[in-house]
């Protein structure tokens, strides 16, 4: 009796053990669930795919390698309209019904702003791959790609010294246009230049006819713009080009995927960036081919927002390992110390929640790629967050 006793405990004590191990293991193996809250539909949707893409090649190489602690990553992609209450539905659907442990994503002003309650509240972080208007500071949030600080001098300098003294600002009509053009126009006029009109176009608008009008009267001989990334880039341009524009133009929103949308209606617009197709690196090359081999002829052009997409995933899997979990408290302290080499770089958020940047001034070539005109390297974002 004692003995059958024994053997009984015995064996439900490693029934009992492997059970523990089974769950420990399948514990272990559980997804680090990635947010992608993105305008699939609306003025994003031109270039939206590109940083699906971008992602979906991150999750890929990183899972091919082991993953990030012995698990996977697994996207959740949610499309935001490209607008505020989209945003506030995808962001609360992604924290709150599918438990992402992070959000990583590019998005407008106006989504960003409306989602960041809904970070905070969930405490978990939020990269931002989005080039966009500074100073959006919050605990949570860490940004890994460019503001005016960054972006605009290149163009006002390259301008300045192609003869312009007199600049016209056209952009759409939310934080990301207006944010832009009042740091344009401050440092055009810090540099001896003069803003001779300043117009804008609700996001959704479509008919710029009446401020190319009044930039053809202005005397104007340079044009800078800021519109809502994609769509709104594209009917500006178009209209601008249809009615005979031909002063220099640069523009601050457009990324090289849309110009190659536009065909020769990009032509000869200067663009300021942080990611070109032509940067001449191994890791360029290496993360061109492995977009190319995964996606082939469905690929959309990578681009200043999608690059930073794939950037983010691996800053992120860096954090976490720093980390040694997927705790918010810790990940978020380690993004500000940790660093990827990748298509544009290294890039580290270590200044104030944002990255210093390597910037290229390009020139829009008819078949849509961009010729770099002249490269900065390691450009301070300047004081963003100070408080942070």
């Amino acid at each position: 009796m004692t003995s059958t006793r024994c053997h009984s405990a015995r064996f439900l004590g490693l029934l009992a053990a492997t059970v523990l191990a089974g769950t420990v293991a399948a514990q272990a193996a559980d997804p680090i669930k990635i947010g992608v809250p993105v305008g699939l539909s609306g003025a994003n949707s031109v270039v939206a795919p590109s940083v699906v893409q971008a992602a979906e090649l991150a999750v890929e190489e990183i899972n091919a390698a082991g993953g990030v602690l012995g698990r996977p990553l697994e996207l959740v992609v949610a499309d935001d309209g490209s607008g505020a209450v989209g945003a506030q539905k995808a962001f609360d659907a992604l924290v709150f019904r599918d438990e992402v442990d992070v959000l990583i994503s590019m998005e407008m002003s106006a989504a960003r702003n409306a989602g960041l309650p809904i970070v905070q509240r969930g405490r978990i972080p939020y990269i931002y791959t989005s080039f966009y208007e500074g100073r959006s500071c919050n605990p949570f949030l860490y940004v890994n790609a460019w503001v005016p600080e960054q972006q605009v001098p290149p163009v006002v300098d390259y301008l300045k010294k192609e003869g312009a003294t007199k600049y016209f600002l056209v952009g759409s009509d939310y934080a990301f246009g207006r944010g832009m053009l009042e740091f344009a126009g401050k440092y055009i006029g810090e540099t001896g230049g003069e803003v001779v009109g300043e117009e804008y176009l609700p996001m959704d608008g479509t008919d710029w006819t009446a401020i190319i009008s009044q930039l053809k009267k202005s005397g104007a001989d340079a044009l800078i713009t800021s519109t809502a990334g994609g769509a709104p880039n594209v009917t500006l341009t178009k209209q601008l080009r249809g009615a005979g524009v031909t002063i220099p133009y640069a523009n601050l929103a457009v990324d090289e995927g849309t110009a190659k949308s536009m065909g020769g209606d990009a032509e000869g617009i200067l663009i300021s960036a942080s990611y070109i197709t032509g940067i001449d690196s191994p890791e360029n090359k290496a993360f061109l081919e492995a977009m190319d081999a995964k996606f082939g002829e469905d690929l959309r052009t990578p681009n200043d927002l999608s690059v930073p997409q794939y950037e983010g995933v691996y800053l992120y899997k860096a954090a976490v390992e720093k980390a040694g979990s997927t705790d918010p408290r810790d990940v978020l302290k380690a993004l500000g110390e940790v660093s990827f080499t990748g298509p544009r770089g290294t890039i580290e958020m270590s200044k104030q929640h944002h990255a210093p940047l390597t910037m290229y001034l390009g020139e829009v070539q008819a078949d849509g790629s961009v010729k770099v005109v002249e490269a900065f390297e390691n450009v301070d974002p300047g004081e963003q967050c100070p408080d942070l």
